[in-house]
């Protein structure tokens, strides 16, 4: 839900606006890096408290995940200030409450026969090459293109979170969602992801100045965290019994 709010916000700011950041990408790719690295820690702790503590698991889950719900909303407006010295070590703690959060399907995937850890590597392959595929259109697209682009992501990435939100209270009430329903949605997060990979080009650079790197690079990582869930998903999805 918070990567649909802060997809909306982007395009709503960059409406009508000419390139305003030319290097702000360059600029963020540090901190997206080092967010993604600081996700994989919050991943390993989570990892070992699933291992050798079980039974705490889910309370700390929903209080990492209410936790990182908050820290979204304060980091992104603190860091939109301008004022980064607050704002880093905001965003280094969502990254590790991310991580955290994001143990439990890095938990089910490496329990899934066909995924396990060559699943995750691939994912996150596809990930980086996702990446580098997206950062020529995306810099490319003209801006009738590119709003247009931006503007089809938005209302997809919305009409997913309703999907979401709606197998979570059918599962919530004993029921499980169909296995082909189950890929149809995690297929298309990858392609609303892919999507937003490269619409971040174009937007980004039209929304940010060079020094407002960090909320570039917080809406970079959600994408591609994002990306990485839902290939993961399809994944066990494809394989589940």
């Amino acid at each position: 839900m918070s990567s649909s709010s802060n997809f909306r916000e982007a395009i709503r700011k960059s409406q009508g606006q000419a390139i305003v950041g030319p290097n702000v990408i360059a600029n963020a790719l540090p901190f997206v890096g080092g967010g993604l690295v600081l996700t994989a820690v919050g991943s390993y702790a989570g990892l070992n408290v699933l291992s050798s503590n079980p039974g705490i698991f889910m309370p700390t889950f929903w209080v990492a995940l209410i936790a990182e719900i908050a820290l979204f909303f304060v980091a992104r407006s603190v860091a939109e200030k301008g004022n980064n010295a607050v704002a880093l070590p905001l965003l280094a703690t969502y990254s590790l409450l991310t991580g955290y959060t994001l143990s439990g399907i890095l938990f089910v995937a490496l329990g899934t026969a066909g995924v396990g850890i060559t699943g995750i590597g691939a994912a996150a392959l596809a990930c980086g090459v996702t990446f580098v595929a997206a950062r020529p259109i995306g810099s490319n697209l003209s801006e009738e293109d590119g709003f247009a682009l931006s503007k089809t992501i938005g209302m997809g990435i919305i009409a997913l979170v309703v999907a979401l939100v709606g197998q979570l209270l059918f599962g919530f009430f004993g029921g499980q969602i169909p296995q082909f329903l189950d890929i149809a949605i995690s297929g298309l997060g990858v392609l609303l992801f892919v999507g937003a990979a490269v619409v971040d080009f174009f937007l980004l650079p039209r929304t940010y100045k060079d020094e407002q790197y960090l909320p570039a690079a917080m809406s970079m990582y959600l994408t591609y965290v994002n990306l990485f869930i839902f290939i993961l998903r399809l994944l066990i999805a494809i394989t589940r019994d």
